[in-house]
Order: C-alpha cells, then sequence, then structure tokens
C-alpha cells in the first residue's frame, strides 16, 4: 500500500501534491532550523564577537522577513492544495479505455461489498478491474460512517449511511493491490481490508463469467444476512439476483446494519456508545 508507488493516473496526481507540500514546508523548516544552530554557535558565551544590544525593542526590517516568509509560504502551500484538489474532484470522470465500468461498493460492519449491476455479480473483499478502463464507483454504507481508500489508485473518499458518493479511478498496471478502510469503525477495523485484481481487459469478462456461475446469490435476505456485524476471512462471490438491491440499501428500504450499540453497563452510566 505505497503511495508513492501509483499504479493510476489519480495516485500519481495525488503523489506530486503530496512531494510539492513536503518541499514547499521543508523550504522554510530547514533554513530554520540551520538559523536556530547558527545563532546559537555565534552567540555562545565564549565568543568574543558577538554583540549585545540590550536597548533593541524593534525592527520593522526583522518584522517583515519574520511575517512574511511564513505568509508566502502558506498562500503557496494552499494553492498547491487547492489546484490540487479542484483539478482531483472525484465525480470528474476519469478518461482510458475500453467501456467503463460501473461498482456499488456497500461498507459493512466490517467487510466491504461490491456489486456490478451491469455485470450482474458481486463480491466481498474483493475487487476485479480491467486495467486501462474508467472505474465508476457508487459507494455507501450500511452501518457507520467509513471511508474507502486504495492507496495505489488514491483518493480516499467518505461513504455515509443513506447517500451515495461518487470517485472516478484507473488503474494502468496490472498486479495485486490492496485496499483498506481509513476511518475506525468498531472492533473490527482492523480486518476491514480488502484485495483489488488488476488484470487484462481480456480476462475480465472471463472472471465475470466464472463469477456469475457461484452457488451463492445475493439479494434482499442474503444481503440482510451479510450485513450483520462479522469478519469475513474469506472472499465469497455472488449471483446479483436483484440489481436494483443497491438502491434499496441507499433508499434504506432495507434497514442499515445494527451499528453502534449501547452496552447495559454504559446505558446506566450516561449512555456512552461502545462498537460491538
Amino acid at each position: 500500500m505505497n503511495i508513492l508507488d501509483p499504479h493510476g493516473p489519480i495516485a500519481a496526481a495525488n503523489k506530486t501534491i503530496l512531494i510539492d507540500s513536503v518541499a514547499i514546508m521543508l523550504a522554510i523548516v530547514v533554513p530554520t532550523i540551520v538559523a536556530i544552530f547558527a545563532f546559537a554557535y555565534y552567540f555562545r558565551a565564549s565568543n568574543t564577537r558577538a554583540f549585545h544590544l540590550p536597548n533593541f525593542a524593534h525592527s520593522g526590517r526583522l518584522e517583515l522577513v519574520v511575517w512574511s516568509i511564513p505568509t508566502l509560504t502558506i498562500i503557496l502551500l494552499g494553492g498547491v492544495a487547492w489546484i490540487g484538489s479542484h483539478e482531483l474532484d472525484p465525480r470528474v470522470p476519469v478518461a482510458g479505455t475500453g467501456s467503463p465500468v460501473r461498482i456499488q461498493v456497500v461498507s459493512l460492519d466490517w467487510k466491504w461489498l461490491f456489486i456490478y449491476p451491469d455485470q450482474r455479480v458481486a463480491t466481498v473483499n474483493a475487487l476485479t478491474v480491467p486495467v486501462g478502463a474508467p472505474l465508476q464507483f457508487d459507494l455507501t454504507s450500511a452501518s457507520v460512517l467509513n471511508v474507502f481508500f486504495i492507496p495505489q489508485l488514491g483518493s480516499m473518499i467518505y461513504t455515509m449511511n443513506g447517500m451515495v458518493t461518487r470517485l472516478n479511478l484507473r488503474a494502468d498496471q496490472e498486479g495485486s493491490l490492496q485496499g483498506l478502510s481509513a476511518h475506525f469503525s468498531g472492533a473490527g477495523f482492523p480486518e476491514m481490508m480488502f484485495d483489488v485484481h488488476v488484470i487484462s481487459p481480456l480476462d475480465f469478462p472471463k472472471w465475470v463469467e466464472a463469477t456469475a456461475k457461484s452457488d451463492n446469490v445475493l439479494n434482499a435476505d442474503s444481503y440482510k444476512q451479510l450485513s450483520q456485524q462479522s469478519i469475513e476471512t474469506g472472499r465469497p462471490t455472488y449471483r446479483l439476483d436483484d440489481p436494483t438491491l443497491f438502491n434499496d440499501i441507499v433508499t434504506l428500504r432495507i434497514p442499515p446494519g445494527p451499528g453502534p450499540q449501547l452496552t447495559d453497563n454504559l446505558a446506566k452510566k450516561g449512555g456512552a456508545l461502545n462498537v460491538r
């Protein structure tokens, strides 16, 4: 999950912003550290050439230097962040080769559900995409707020119950990547990881065909069982029986997962929340 090893254009742009921001900050941090040691050395007690100004109170030139350099640094750093964040708007489509792949993402306690509505298949904790194709994600949460993040593809984004966020990505290299939850969501949070398999465009239809033969069927009933709090150690696949399932989840026609629960002891002490 090395963010400095991007596998797509969004991650590469994120890397550039990160490096530029660090370089701008170092431009003031490094000279300041050097100046601290230089002043401490020059004005040491044993240096007879060091001058002493007991009546010094104010210097306009010194104030100009002290305030102008940090101000310019903040303006430059803010400009880089402002321009970069708007250029990387997650809703803006990303160009690619071949047809776009639509993927509906649901963050559960504590696993990820990926629905491919056009291919009529679904997977848990495993995301398979063709290299070079535009990836169009619609994301929601079936429980508490969460954050979807594939470091080597870029742009983490929130998933929220009853809402849809959109993210556009592209993977430029075949291989296996790692995705994760970037927001604490309870006891199973550390295990809320998922695999990302980037395969060739020719192998993607074969994967869809093989997945569509799964014995598991995803519908409202099987989803309700899947949405219960648990840690999924496997990578189950499903045939999508109901293509409107994601819409039912977002509009809360299917009730959300249990989420945080009040324990008896904590409830008596004032109602503190504890995620089981």
